[in-house]
């Protein structure tokens, strides 16, 4: 949440995974995961770019977030129009790491092998993986809807606070 004194640094980063071209269901998801993410006062981590990416940093602004992208290319210009903070990495979809170790938890939102590139990092640097409408696959931890991705973000942001 923009202007409410916390700093920046000390908010927690939740990584939004997902595919360049989902389905109409999954973009909803998407952005109203990027909502939930900014009205709990998080940053929302992604790569920048088109489908699942784009939706949820609409999402997160929309509810005045903060959205940093990690980018394959290496021009910030070619962020979506939601990002606040675009970094070019050069990288193309091994880019992928930095998206993954940048975030504190992560949900998967649709994806193909891109976000199962995504997952396999997440799981190997011990992050915790939520999905909706995603892989299903041992390390991912299978959600109904983006309200209670939300209440199990919030938890386990809690539970590893070492305040």
């Amino acid at each position: 949440m923009r202007g409410d004194g916390e700093a920046i640094g000390s908010r927690r980063r939740v990584g939004i995974i997902g595919g360049n071209a989902p389905d109409p269901g999954s973009l909803k998801t998407a952005e109203e995961m990027g909502r939930l993410i900014a009205e709990s006062g998080h940053i929302l981590i992604n790569g920048g770019m088109g489908g699942v990416m784009e939706a949820s940093a609409r999402g997160a602004r929309s509810a005045g977030g903060l959205v940093v992208a990690i980018l394959p290319g290496f021009s910030r210009e070619d962020s979506n129009p939601h990002v606040d903070i675009a970094i070019p990495t050069g990288l193309g979809y091994m880019r992928n790491v930095l998206v993954v170790l940048n975030a504190d938890v992560l949900v998967a939102i649709d994806g193909r092998y891109g976000t199962l590139s995504e997952i396999a990092y997440a799981r190997i640097y011990g992050k915790t993986v939520f999905g909706l409408n995603t892989w299903d696959i041992e390390g991912v931890i299978p959600l109904d809807d983006p309200e209670t991705a939300m209440e199990r973000i919030n938890a386990h942001l809690v539970s590893r606070d070492p305040h």
